[in-house]
């Protein structure tokens, strides 16, 4: 199988600034290697301990499961940046949140449906957002683009923060390295 370059090194960043193994007490996912959870390791079918999971493994993890299922590999195509920062933001707070924030910035910036109509917001990449987004680069900047995703995805640590005084623990290093990380 032949991987998009583009997308191993999306990849392979997020790997790195996940680093190795962790196993911080206020991070609900518990133990993480690569930055992959417990849980989704063992749902791919991993069953060592988890300071053992192969880097393979979980760079076969993050391309099925954060490009492939939720389609942000037709974004590529359609531009790097905003896959890179769709794919990051997926792996961090969820390839549906993610999603979602890119149907949500492309109704924000439509100027009221004068450049084009609402779309529904369902976290789903499916031919309406891809068409969508299409329109939006026809006018606006990819960058434009990452500016407003990476907007959302700051506001969403923050109120996780606000909501839960045990995620403050994370605050410097997500602004540090998911916010404005992607050019």
């Amino acid at each position: 199988m032949s991987i998009d370059t583009r997308i191993q090194t999306v990849i392979d960043h997020v790997i790195e600034v996940e680093g190795g193994y962790v196993n911080h007490p206020s991070d609900p996912g518990g133990a993480t290697m690569y930055g992959i959870t417990a849980a989704v390791a063992r749902a791919n079918g991993y069953t060592g301990p988890m300071q053992a999971l192969p880097r393979a493994l979980a760079f076969q993890i993050y391309y099925n499961r954060y490009v492939v299922e939720p389609k942000f590999d037709t974004i590529m195509q359609m531009s790097a940046p905003i896959a890179a920062e769709m794919i990051d933001s997926g792996v961090n707070a969820g390839v549906q949140r993610a999603a979602e924030w890119l149907q949500e910035a492309l109704n924000l910036s439509n100027r009221q449906g004068e450049d084009w109509p609402d779309i529904p917001v369902d976290g789903k990449i499916g031919p309406n957002t891809r068409a969508t987004l299409a329109k939006f680069l026809a006018k606006r900047s990819p960058a434009l683009m990452v500016k407003l995703l990476d907007a959302r995805q700051g506001k969403h640590y923050w109120e996780l923060a606000e909501k839960n005084a045990k995620f403050e623990d994370f605050i410097p290093g997500w602004f540090n390295a998911r916010i404005g990380n992607v050019t």
